[in-house]
């Protein structure tokens, strides 16, 4: 008999990555990564994973592989591998697929990043971390042993962004291109005296290589001290210097793609409002002789992403969200509309095949992640890595509910039901607030934030997208500049009021819960209401003032509705803080932070807390020394888990 899911589930399901495709699309070769909580980690195992669906394991189950390519004739495949020591660096390794031991071919300080083949087959491209002024990987090697032996650790920096999500970034510490030759073993600096970051996160999708072994790469556009954040894309021939493509254009161009016959190259850019980070991506296409671009999705309101050339070069394969989905998209390489190629759930890491289909991944809020292949204008899961332990769980059924929010829009929200759901019975609610703000509470499976573990005990839950969300355009998401608590307070409660009409809820055990901006709505919310029995506030912005402190603070003023040392900036920063609303707060409120998370600092946790405390109100601090803005460890986890839910058990139980 089947049973409700459990967090414990969540670390036993295996975690299906990136396929990487043969060039002919026969095969691919997919990274599957399963965890042992006993020793607190995850491995990766690839795997080759046939049309058909089969699949054959490729590496030893003890050993941690990821990042596969299959070079140009199909007969080997590059990949990275880390050893088991807790410092270890992934290093590239080359493996034939007819057989046989995989061969290591770096021994990196920093580590490698992942390979990309060149289109002859000849040799591997590939980031790889050095330090500034260290950049021989002996010198490399040299300096991290004399940094380990001093005894001051200070910090020093005079730049605007000086530390990333849960890293600091005043370690000289950049990312270079290197080349290997695979038949001589020689190792090249592509890019000697490079000093600005390839990204931020993500450095595998920031580069190809074109047939004639010219390299693209998209890199900050600015130098030290970041006073701006503006990528660009840049080309690097052979022996040359790298070469902005567009140097005067727009600030954000990223992921630059070559096509099959090298005369073109893809890429897109965003902000057209400045400050606004999540701007839809405009795809572009330049041609290498002329230089002419030509922008395909300029009337287009919704964000590309992923972006592939067809093989045959007639069009570009790419995801991008719509209406709570991510979905798969074509369009022609010299303008066009853009075609659905298939739509539903969230599809992610498309690669498109000689014969037009396209492997790639799909979720949704009922299914893990499996490689899946598009063909046809239909979608079809050919993997289940996790059937077995799938079998043995009831999933709550989901709903796609629409209601009138703020000035009447219609607002979308998901709504998972518990097993067994009874409409004839009350239940209590829980609402599951995302974050950005400009993100989306979609259609797919999280292993965080997971709206089924958060159902399975007997509760209903609401993911509402309300305005400011991703995924219904730029206006839908710029509407709630200026003004964070306003439009998503009234949408949040429009959902709560909604249900209730239903007649379903329970309306003395409903709570709320977000991480991040979903924080933020959570604490301004209860200087607002005080009908909910409870409150979950992860890493949540409890004062905008202090968010000043965070690791990228250009766009805060169009965040906030100014600068804080503008009367005007600091009023609207006020005006919106939850913090200056808290003489309201009464409600029962779980408060968790990670020390290490430097997108929203541990003051604003500590904070919130003890305000709370000092006025009386029922509180409960969970502090994560080793975590940063998300609960990555499974042991971690597992507690987490245990503190939410246990939150709620305890103060909506009737």
């Amino acid at each position: 008999m089947a049973r409700p899911i459990t967090p414990e589930d969540l670390w036993k399901l295996l975690r299906v990555g990136r396929p990487a495709p043969a060039p002919g699309g026969g095969f691919a070769v997919v990274p599957v990564t399963g965890f042992d909580v006993e020793e607190n980690k995850g491995r990766s195992r690839l795997y080759r994973v046939g049309r058909d669906g089969t699949t054959v394991p490729l590496t030893a189950s003890g050993t941690d592989s990821t990042n596969p390519a299959v070079s140009p004739d199909g007969t080997r495949v590059a990949f990275l591998r880390k050893g088991d020591a807790e410092d270890a660096k992934p290093q590239v390794y080359v493996m034939p697929l007819g057989g046989g031991e995989p061969e290591c071919l770096t021994e990196l300080p920093l580590g490698a990043a992942g390979p990309r083949w060149t289109p002859d087959g000849s040799a591997l491209v590939f980031p790889a971390v050095v330090l500034s002024g260290h950049e021989d990987p002996e010198a490399t090697r040299e300096e991290l042993k004399a940094r380990k032996d001093r005894k001051v650790k200070a910090r020093v920096t005079e730049d605007r962004i000086y530390r990333y999500w849960n890293r600091w970034m005043t370690d000289g510490e950049v990312h270079h291109l290197f080349r290997l030759d695979l038949d001589t073993k020689e190792l090249t600096d592509l890019t000697p005296g490079w000093m600005r970051p390839l990204d931020f996160e993500g450095v595998e999708a920031a580069f190809d290589v074109a047939p004639d072994g010219e390299i693209a790469f998209h890199a900050m556009a600015v130098d030290a001290p970041y006073d701006e954040v503006a990528f660009g894309v840049y080309t690097l021939a052979p022996g040359g210097e790298p070469q902005a493509l567009w140097p005067d254009g727009p600030p954000m161009q990223r992921r630059p793609r070559y096509s099959p016959d090298g005369s073109r190259i893809a890429f897109g850019f965003a902000v057209e409002f400045p400050g606004f980070y999540a701007d839809r991506v405009r795809l572009t296409v330049q041609d290498r002789s002329s230089g002419d671009r030509t922008v395909l999705t300029e009337e287009w309101d919704r964000s590309c992403s992923a972006w592939e050339w067809s093989p045959d070069g007639e069009r570009l394969v790419f995801a991008a969200e719509d209406d709570a989905r991510q979905n798969l998209f074509a369009i022609p390489s010299n303008r066009g509309e853009p075609e659905v190629l298939a739509r539903g759930g969230w599809i992610t890491a498309p690669t498109p095949a000689p014969d037009g289909s396209v492997w790639c991944l799909h979720d949704s809020l009922s299914e893990p992640g499996d490689v899946a292949i598009v063909s046809g204008g239909s979608l079809e899961r050919i993997t289940a890595f996790n059937a077995d332990l799938l079998a043995e769980i009831e999933m709550g059924r989901v709903e796609d509910v629409r209601f009138p929010g703020a000035n009447g829009d219609e607002i979308q929200m998901f709504v998972v039901y518990p097993p067994g759901f009874d409409e004839s019975q009350t239940w209590p609610l829980v609402h599951d607030i995302h974050g950005g703000p400009h993100g989306v509470s979609g259609d797919l499976w999280h292993y965080r934030w997971n709206p089924q573990v958060f159902a399975a005990p007997g509760y209903v839950v609401a993911t509402v997208n309300f305005h400011g969300s991703s995924s219904w355009g730029n206006d839908f998401a710029r509407s709630i500049h200026g003004a964070w608590g306003d439009m998503p307070t009234t949408d949040v409660e429009a959902a709560t009021d909604h249900l209730l009409a239903r007649g379903f809820i329970d309306p003395d055990r409903m709570a709320i819960a977000g991480g991040s901006y979903g924080g933020y709505l959570v604490s301004w919310l209860i200087g607002q209401t005080g009908r909910y029995a409870a409150a979950i506030c992860h890493a949540g912005v409890t004062n905008l003032l202090g968010q000043w402190a965070t690791d990228v603070t250009h766009g805060r003023h169009v965040s906030f509705g100014g600068h804080p040392w503008d009367a005007e900036g600091l009023a609207n920063t006020h005006r919106w803080s939850p913090t200056d609303h808290s003489a309201a707060w009464s409600t029962p409120t779980l408060v968790i932070h990670g020390e290490q998370d430097y997108r929203v600092v541990i003051t604003q946790g500590l904070e919130f807390y003890g305000i709370l405390k000092g006025k009386g109100v029922p509180a409960r601090l969970v502090y994560y020394p080793d975590e940063g803005h998300w609960i990555l460890k499974p042991q971690n986890s597992l507690h987490w888990h245990g503190e939410f839910l246990g939150w709620l058990e305890h103060r909506l139980s009737e």
